[in-house]
């Protein structure tokens, strides 16, 4: 290679690197441009969604004033009632080939039984299957 081609490929080369990098720069506006558009498409959709939330807002129910707050019953906090229930029966059908249907059924859960003593565990007495216990010994 002669010393005159060596500056010539020099010379392409360095037309090929500006030429390269004014590409390079040009992309680099219109990236810019773009992310400046979509972020003003980002802040527009925002406001916009805040404004209708505003809206609906504005057309709910207020909230309660403090008098229109609920109160407590006379007689204070209603508690808990422990008792002992027994179960109810169900009722025959008139044939024994009809089945009930649930309007011909009472109210579930039982009734109140007539011994409130809870019923308690002695030991040795019972273990259900897969709970630990020995059972019946």
């Amino acid at each position: 290679m002669r010393a005159g081609e060596q500056v010539r490929s020099r010379g392409c080369s360095a037309i090929m690197n500006s030429a390269y990098l004014e590409i390079a720069a040009a992309n680099t506006v219109v990236a810019a441009v773009a992310a400046f558009i979509g972020g003003l498409f980002v802040a527009g959709s925002l406001i916009w969604a805040v404004q209708i939330g505003m809206r609906v807002r504005r057309l709910e129910l207020r909230p309660p004033r403090p008098d229109e707050q609920p109160r407590l019953p006379a007689g204070g906090a209603v508690h808990e009632i422990r008792e002992m229930r027994e179960p109810d029966e169900l009722p025959l059908a008139k044939d024994e080939s009809e089945r009930l249907l649930p309007h011909e059924l009472h109210h579930g859960g039982g009734k109140r039984s007539r011994n409130q003593k809870p019923a308690t565990w002695s030991p040795g007495s019972s273990g259900g299957f897969g709970s630990g216990g020995p059972g019946h010994t």
